[in-house]
């Protein structure tokens, strides 16, 4: 697996760890910025038998092979179901089960407490090259708290030779007595100009608006440039752009199907630009909206800015299990059309 080219710089960094390598590494930073791809990297980088001048991992050798078909005996990944039916659709896994029936329930988006006991046989036997164990979990903000608690207690006795590398994109959202017990590295998000010329070698057309609209996250602009549908946004953003309480109504309707979390970060990135425009007269997220945040930044007191503000970062706390998504949007946009009042 290849880092990407944002990432060199920390993957410099990461080398000078391996000499007196932690039993705990957490990865922290935006969503969006490839944290995963890059635990990933290294993970296979530890168990490859021929690692090559700056760490990185041969690509060749029998651990290496292993590891590319998802089936290295030393290594284990720990993720929400959600993440592995994405993955499996994706054609990311080995094909196993593809043919399987749809399951009645929807996969979990939590890292389950059964998922962190099935780790112990694993850390007990003996590793397959006398090397290292490595389990890589992510997002680390998706252990529910029996999981949190169980990874704890592995945590404080790490088994010997065995590596945990998590990724978090935020840390807030963690245990502090799990925080304590590794050792965290940043991945901060890439300069703008790096991230829009990879883009923009991936073909992504219009990759500068997708990139802005994703808060300068490439790998999330990369991702929603391929459906090509601002549509949810869009409706979003219009009524952003000229609140009132009948629209709030409608357009909740309309939204109902949209992720919650992607409308919360949306909204967020809205006052962002409007306090930014009010502060300052100029945003960042949404240049082709800078007239209609403009004619808002002149009537909107800075108080109700900053409630609204406040408000969405309490929401976007809870947007993963709301009781009714459509009351939830509902409430959301109710709350914003009257910060603007």
């Amino acid at each position: 697996m290849k880092i990407y080219p944002w990432q060199e710089a920390a993957w410099t960094q990461l080398q000078a760890m391996r000499a007196r390598l932690p039993h705990a590494i957490l990865f922290h930073g935006p969503a969006g910025i490839g944290k995963a791809d890059f635990i990933e990297a290294f993970a296979q980088s530890l168990l490859c038998e021929n690692v090559q001048g700056g760490g990185q991992a041969c690509g060749a050798c029998a651990s290496c092979g292993w590891f590319v078909q998802h089936n290295h005996p030393d290594y284990r990944r720990v993720r929400p179901e959600a993440m592995e039916d994405e993955a499996g659709a994706e054609g990311e896994e080995s094909g196993e089960g593809d043919r399987k029936a749809k399951p009645a329930k929807a996969p979990s988006k939590d890292i389950k407490i059964e998922q962190i006991r099935n780790l112990a046989d694993f850390m007990n036997m003996s590793t397959h090259r006398r090397g290292l164990r490595v389990v890589a979990l992510y997002p680390a903000e998706a252990l529910n708290m029996p999981a949190s608690n169980a990874l704890l207690k592995t945590l404080e006795e790490p088994p010997p030779g065995t590596v945990f590398l998590l990724a978090s994109n935020g840390l807030d959202r963690l245990l502090p007595t799990i925080l304590s017990r590794c050792r965290k590295f940043a991945l901060p998000m890439p300069e703008h100009a790096a991230a829009l010329a990879w883009l923009e070698a991936q073909g992504v057309h219009e990759a500068d608006a997708w990139l802005r609209e994703e808060g300068g996250a490439p790998l999330a602009a990369l991702a929603r440039s391929a459906g090509g549908n601002r549509e949810a946004l869009d409706i979003l953003l219009g009524f952003l752009a000229r609140p009132d309480v009948e629209g709030a109504l409608r357009q909740a309707d309309k939204l109902s199907k949209t992720p919650l979390a992607t409308l919360v970060s949306w909204q967020q990135r809205w006052l962002y630009d409007l306090l930014a425009c009010k502060l300052a007269g100029t945003g960042r997220y949404y240049p082709r909206h800078e007239k209609e945040l403009a004619a808002l930044a002149a009537n909107v007191h800075t108080a109700n800015l900053l409630r609204a503000i406040k408000s969405a970062n309490e929401r976007r706390a809870v947007a993963d299990h709301p009781l009714s998504p459509k009351l939830f949007i509902e409430d959301m946009l109710l709350d914003y059309a009257a910060c603007c009042a």
